[in-house]
């Protein structure tokens, strides 16, 4: 989420960015590869993801979230749309958490509306 908010707040995805953040931030080796497959296979959807968090957000555009709820939101849905691998109620139950601890008293709620939608929306049909 840190790497996300980063290139959001810099407007800059590129390679170097992303290294640039690695190199400050990242600490565990073990971790890269899937590092690596979050953040670009965010970055390469984000149109998509976008998409569907706005179809899901009530009255707002995504460019009014907060930064870090948007942030979260895009890791979480990425996950819901692209990773099998990961249920969809953990990488919601890991959004809530991480909107609490770094997002506003209201985020944890906001988070959790928006991404419960589209799971239900995603158990019952296709995005």
């Amino acid at each position: 989420m840190q790497a996300l908010f980063y290139i959001d707040m810099s407007q800059n995805d590129s390679k170097e960015a992303i290294k640039l953040f690695c190199e400050n931030f990242v600490t565990s080796k073990r971790n890269l590869p899937f590092f690596f497959e979050l953040i670009n296979g965010v970055i390469k959807a984000l149109p998509e993801i976008d998409s569907v968090i706005e179809r899901f957000s009530s009255n707002w555009k995504i460019s009014r979230m907060s930064i870090v709820d948007r942030n979260i939101m895009r890791l979480a849905v990425y996950e819901m749309l692209f990773c099998d691998d990961i249920p969809s109620k953990v990488s919601i139950n890991e959004a809530i958490d991480i909107g609490k601890k770094f997002g506003a008293e209201e985020s944890g709620a906001f988070i959790n509306g928006i991404l419960d939608s589209i799971r239900i929306t995603l158990e019952e049909e296709k995005i």
